[in-house]
């Protein structure tokens, strides 16, 4: 399968005014294409092909004196910007068909647009120098905070630069059957929620950080300096970068998170169930900005990848199954119960049940899946410390895929 790797890079002055021109040079490339393909629609022509756009507006258009500069960037981040002209509107017929979710049509891209991409593929010729420096042309030599071996050649590189002023680069990499681990027994239910985390069939819950709620006394005091700002002026750009790094800490933590603990849950068992949660209607609710931190659909995402990079098993069950209604000993449905009650006792069996370990013991055997029987022993497991309190770096550490 294929996975990005994603590293830290930390550009000199004149490559940061290189990669701006990349950018620029990229975005105008799209909206040119994009304008051209929506005159043809406007007056009933046929829809450009790839091949002609390329033509007429990177390799004619160098050879005037309006798009002259565009000779100053790699010609591959130009083609690479028609190919993901050509990838929206394929997305966006897709969705018309019901092939895919719905998404709106190709919109034109602003310079204004507070985070930025160019890619290069091996056509390029970029390297990765002995010394550890990702060398891309016209650009030049970069400096990389390399955080682990990358596992094959990469075949394409995506420069990044994000709404905090941060650049990464985003590698993109084959894996092979030789990262399957060997086979294990246990096997695991999930049951996900916001006064814990994740409480798991074992019995074993996870507390919930609330990145954001811990951090709002810090993004409010941001946003309130943001707000006295004057538009248009350099100290408001300022302040907005201070803005976007605040939410960056807090989305690099909640990450973390997600990656070390669906890791550890893959790695030690062979079967993984959970819930099939619908997180846009309870992002409706009043519940929303806590559903919202806990990140549920990116830690879910994360498990079915690695399941597959692993050689385990996810599975999802459907989100009307009664896991909360049933007693995981004698199966008999008991009803549903308000949100305050955390411990009740079966009125069939008379056992004493937790909740939450009802429920995730439910959503294992609802999948299939062989679990022990509902009562072990309840411990809390350690939370990682947030970025921004973790270790004496003086730099932000990049995050990668696991």
């Amino acid at each position: 399968m294929q996975l990005r790797y994603s590293s830290r890079l930390y550009p000199s002055a004149g490559q940061r005014m290189a990669l701006a021109k990349a950018f620029g040079c990229a975005r105008v490339v799209y909206n040119d294409a994009l304008r051209a393909r929506e005159t043809a629609r406007g007056e009933g022509m046929p829809f450009p092909k790839t091949g002609n756009l390329s033509k007429q507006l990177i390799t004619e258009a160098k050879n005037t004196p309006e798009r002259a500069w565009l000779g100053e960037v790699s010609a591959v981040v130009l083609q690479q910007s028609l190919r993901d002209l050509d990838t929206a509107y394929k997305n966006f017929f897709d969705g018309l068909k019901g092939m895919r979710p719905r998404m709106g049509a190709p919109r034109y891209k602003s310079r204004k647009d507070t985070r930025q991409a160019v890619r290069f593929t091996a056509n390029a010729r970029w390297s990765i120098t002995t010394g550890g420096k990702l060398h891309l042309p016209k650009i030049g030599g970069l400096k990389v905070k390399w955080s682990r071996m990358l596992p094959s050649t990469p075949s394409t590189v995506t420069v990044v630069k994000d709404s905090a002023g941060r650049y990464f680069a985003s590698f993109v990499v084959e894996t092979g059957p030789e990262e399957i681990l060997p086979e294990t027994t246990p096997e695991l239910g999930i049951d996900l929620g916001l006064g814990h985390f994740a409480v798991l069939s074992d019995g074993t819950k996870i507390d919930s950080p609330r990145f954001l709620r811990r951090a709002e006394k810090r993004l409010k005091k941001a946003q309130r300096a943001l707000s006295r700002k004057e538009k248009g002026s350099k100290n408001r750009d300022k302040a907005r970068v201070r803005v976007a790094r605040a939410h960056a800490r807090v989305a690099d933590a909640r990450r973390e998170l997600h990656h070390q603990l669906s890791t550890q849950l893959i790695r030690e068992n062979q079967a993984v169930a959970v819930e099939d949660l619908v997180v846009k209607g309870l992002a409706r609710t009043r519940l929303a900005k806590s559903v919202h931190d806990a990140g549920w659909a990116a830690f879910v995402s994360m498990l079915e990848y690695k399941a597959a990079r692993y050689g385990r098993t996810l599975i999802r069950i459907g989100r009307f199954e009664p896991t909360s209604q049933v007693c995981s000993q004698c199966g008999v449905k008991d009803g549903p119960k308000p949100l305050h009650v955390r411990v009740w006792t079966c009125g069939a069996c008379g056992a004493v049940l937790d909740r939450d370990i009802n429920a995730a013991v439910n959503v294992a055997k609802a999948a299939g899946l062989v679990v022990s029987a509902c009562g072990a022993q309840v411990r809390r497991a350690p939370v990682p410390a947030p970025r921004s309190e973790a270790g004496t770096h003086s730099t932000p550490q990049p995050s990668t895929a696991r």
